[in-house]
């Protein structure tokens, strides 16, 4: 989809109806079961609210993605996710445990942007950045536990990265340095992979490629995906459901739902949904 596509004032789509509503399948769950619940979640910066009074969560197998514009508190809302910030007011549960008390880090993989170390000459190895990922704290026995190494190479070769291994981190592209990062994120082998505007700076090629791998890991090694992002056509081709959020939520719920009048109340203007597959379906 093209960049005029994602942003023209136009619009043509085949399901007029608006759906603001949280379809929530997670009541049927255990609240350990649940990767993330925001419940009457609230933060702000000097008195300021960022997001206010969120109310929604992802469930395992979903590949969520977190959408809005710059300044729209998604980037926050992660930040809570993670237990980076802890909220004013209201909770933030990670598999039903408070995000800043957390403690079972393995089961949560995090790729960011970018790191200072991928914009700068870091004098270290891809294999060495991936390895960053078996860190879990001083263990006097990691001398024996040889299966870490195994994991570097396994993860290595999920991302597509095991030929680049013993390249310095700052001759990568972006592209190959993401799937690094990634890489570094999957040596735990998580249930969560959390992804912060993972292909910004990736050429075309580069991101259908990521997302051709991130499909893979979603669909056959069952990794729950949250993705922030604010590219409405990766989201409509790739996500199975979407939370757009300004503040407060605007939408909630699967991706074939998100129509143009939820997309103009996210930003504010008109916005072209161009659906290529008549049937909505998740490809």
């Amino acid at each position: 989809m093209s960049e005029h596509e994602r942003t023209a004032d136009s619009v043509h789509v085949d399901e007029t109806e608006s759906q603001n509503v949280d379809v929530d399948s997670s009541k049927t769950l255990a609240p350990d079961q649940i990767p993330i619940r925001f419940d009457e979640t609230w933060f702000s910066y000097n008195s300021e609210p960022v997001v206010r009074d969120i109310n929604f969560s992802i469930t395992p197998g979903e590949f969520a993605a977190i959408l809005g514009p710059n300044g729209s508190g998604k980037t926050t809302l992660m930040k809570l996710a993670l237990g980076l910030l802890k909220p004013t007011s209201g909770r933030v549960l990670l598999f039903g445990v408070p995000a800043d008390r957390f403690t079972d880090w393995h089961r949560v993989g995090y790729v960011p942007q970018r790191t200072q170390a991928t914009e700068s000459r870091f004098p270290a190895s891809v294999r060495e950045v991936v390895n960053f990922g078996t860190y879990s704290g001083f263990d006097p026995l990691a001398i024996f536990k040889r299966r870490r190494s195994d994991r570097v190479d396994e993860a290595m070769e999920m991302a597509g990265v095991q030929t680049l291994a013993d390249r310095r981190v700052s001759d990568l592209s972006v592209g190959q340095q993401q799937r690094m990062l990634i890489a570094r994120s999957l040596v735990s082998r998580p249930d969560l992979l959390v992804m912060d505007e993972p292909v910004a700076g990736i050429d075309a090629a580069g991101e259908e490629q990521f997302h051709s791998m991130i499909r893979r890991f979603n669909r056959d090694l069952g990794i729950t995906i949250v993705m922030v992002s604010h590219d409405i056509g990766a989201v409509m081709r790739e996500a199975t459901t979407v939370a757009c959020i300004n503040r407060d939520i605007v939408f909630h719920g699967p991706v074939h739902r998100l129509d143009a009048q939820a997309l103009s109340d996210l930003y504010g203007f008109p916005v072209d949904v161009l659906m290529h597959d008549p049937e909505h379906t998740h490809r």
